[in-house]
């Protein structure tokens, strides 16, 4: 870029328009003030055309004025249907865990009965298997001992 462009940047579209409306309100104020009226007859015209953009500016503030109060309006309903539904959703969220976590408790509960009648059932069948074993341990050693008996006697 030269020093020319630093110094003074392009302009965007907006100002350019800002700058021809001003321009023009400038040169129609000195068209009026050079226009070959009487005095009297310039002050009437200038009354008049100051009174019209006097109102124009009003008319413009209000309608921009309800305009914004009917969004202002619509922003604050939607806000509050948003929270009303996403605090049904939270609940409903909780609901479900609360639900949830019940039926977590009941399963887990039921298992422990399940496994601790199972080990019960487990451990009575593991005596009853000791206790079997025991007794044929004790008749084969009788029956060893008779027969070592019978063998050695003289």
């Amino acid at each position: 870029m030269n020093k020319a462009e630093t110094e003074y940047p392009v302009q965007s579209g907006s100002t350019f328009f800002k700058g021809l409306f001003i321009g023009s309100l400038l040169g129609a104020a000195a068209a009026l003030l050079f226009a070959p009226k009487p005095g009297s007859e310039l002050r009437s015209d200038l009354s008049d055309k100051l009174s019209t953009a006097t109102d124009k500016t009003k008319e413009v503030a209000t309608a921009v004025t309800d305009k914004t109060k009917a969004l202002a309006t619509t922003v604050g309903e939607k806000a509050t249907d948003l929270a009303s539904t996403v605090s049904a959703k939270a609940s409903d969220i909780y609901t479900t865990v609360t639900d949830s976590k019940q039926q977590i408790a009941a399963t887990l509960q039921e298992t422990g009965k399940q496994i601790s009648g199972t080990i019960s059932d487990a451990s009575g069948s593991v005596a009853d298997d000791v206790s079997d074993a025991s007794k044929k341990v004790a008749d084969e050693a009788k029956d060893a001992k008779e027969e070592v008996k019978t063998s050695y006697s003289p």
